[in-house]
């Protein structure tokens, strides 16, 4: 049965990252919005390190630190993903966008975890065992392949003790400051998923650089870049996971296991954008409205603002049960699509409903209504869409009809 009672230790992470997220990354969500990616030396970063706080982890066998909370439920499984979720939903209700500049391994972790070698782990997680920030990326999506992650066309040529990489990434969340990124190509276009191999390449390595930084319509305060690799040589040690890890499609299976992992923690963070959102017209509702009023409109607003609070709830343990299912090693791919297609819309839908009560007072610019509005259309997008996860859903409904 799933516990989703939480421990005093996991009450006591969840509190202190409110508290960490409404009074240190809320008041500095608006100035990152307005001037862009946070910059790598941002005092923040360092107030991070302190508290132990970043995006994936370093294994505590590499040199990492316990995870704040980390602890074993009751039948033993170490709740890893349950307090990443909880943390996601927390800080994500200061700003999304500056979270996901957070430093560390960030969505690289996922792949090096479950496919990297021991010499491999080794070289990734030594990046982040200093005093100063450094960031991992994973790059996969490109011009041509978005949702259709089966057509990447980016290649790699064996050439004696070295792949030569060719082909552009888009869309890289801190993939202009990653000191290592997960790289994904194909050595062959006519094998399809078959063809696709992970790379580990590290900044700096002749022929790979970062294109342009985008100018985004939300999450402002994320660096998110093009990468580009122009005859990258990149050596076979880098070939994450070796030679033998890639059968039965086993690099499409890397970067899909990714996506089992990562899109709880998604989940997680729409609801903490949709919070913020539910709570400022209940706010202001408090504030502008009386019972004198016309019961019928008081009414509406209401039931609006009740509909809005009990999807969150629902929402939050589509995702805690998605977060359990990897905690305990069981197959989560239809549970993470589900938490994740179901999320998004709770908080589009709550951003909307917060701009409509609140009226002129949501549309302003520089107000934090205005950029969770801008914020949050992209939560129905990253990491699959809201159509591709649906399609995820229903392919494993009817593998057991």
């Amino acid at each position: 049965m799933i516990d989703f009672e939480l421990t005093d230790a996991q009450k006591n992470v969840k509190a202190l990252l409110h508290w960490f997220a409404k009074e240190k990354l809320r008041p500095l969500a608006l100035e990152y919005d307005r001037h862009g990616p946070v910059p790598v030396d941002a005092p923040i970063f360092q107030e991070l390190k302190s508290m132990g706080l970043g995006m994936g982890s370093t294994p505590r066998d590499r040199g990492g630190e316990p995870e704040l909370g980390e602890e074993q439920d009751r039948q033993g499984a170490r709740q890893f993903a349950r307090i990443g979720i909880l943390g996601a939903e927390e800080v994500a209700y200061g700003d999304a966008g500056i979270m996901l500049t957070f430093p560390g391994p960030g969505l690289a972790d996922p792949p090096v975890r479950t496919m990297g070698t021991e010499e491999q782990k080794e070289m990734f997680y030594s990046a982040f065992k200093g005093d100063k920030p450094a960031w991992g990326a994973f790059a996969l999506t490109e011009p041509g392949a978005g949702s259709d992650v089966a057509g990447i066309s980016s290649t790699a040529v064996k050439d004696g003790d070295h792949y030569i990489i060719n082909g552009t990434k888009i869309f890289i969340t801190n993939g202009a400051r990653a000191e290592w990124v997960v790289w994904f190509a194909t050595v062959d276009k006519k094998l399809g998923r078959e063809g696709h191999r992970a790379f580990l390449i590290r900044k700096g390595t002749p022929g790979f650089r970062a294109g342009k930084i985008e100018k985004k319509m939300g999450l402002r305060a994320s660096e998110t870049a093009e990468l580009i690799c122009e005859d990258c040589r990149v050596p076979v040690s880098q070939l994450l996971g070796g030679e033998e890890h890639y059968k039965s499609k086993a690099g499409f299976k890397g970067a899909m296991g990714t996506f089992d992992m990562t899109r709880p923690m998604v989940a997680a963070m729409a609801l903490g954008i949709a919070r913020a959102a539910y709570e400022k017209p209940v706010e202001f509702v408090k504030e502008a409205y009386s019972t004198k009023r016309p019961l019928n409109e008081y009414q509406m607003i209401m039931e609006r603002l009740v509909t809005i609070k009990r999807r969150i709830e629902a929402g939050r343990y589509l995702a805690w049960r998605a977060a359990w299912m990897i905690d305990t090693g069981k197959p989560n791919s239809k549970e993470a699509s589900m938490s994740k297609a179901y999320c998004a819309q709770v908080a589009v839908e709550a951003c909307n409903t917060c701009v409509e009560i609140m009226g002129s007072k949501g549309i302003e610019r520089d107000n934090l209504v205005e950029k969770w509005f801008r914020d949050i259309k992209v939560f129905d997008i990253f990491e699959g869409t809201g159509q591709v996860q649906r399609l995820v859903i229903s392919r494993r409904i009817l593998q057991h009809i």
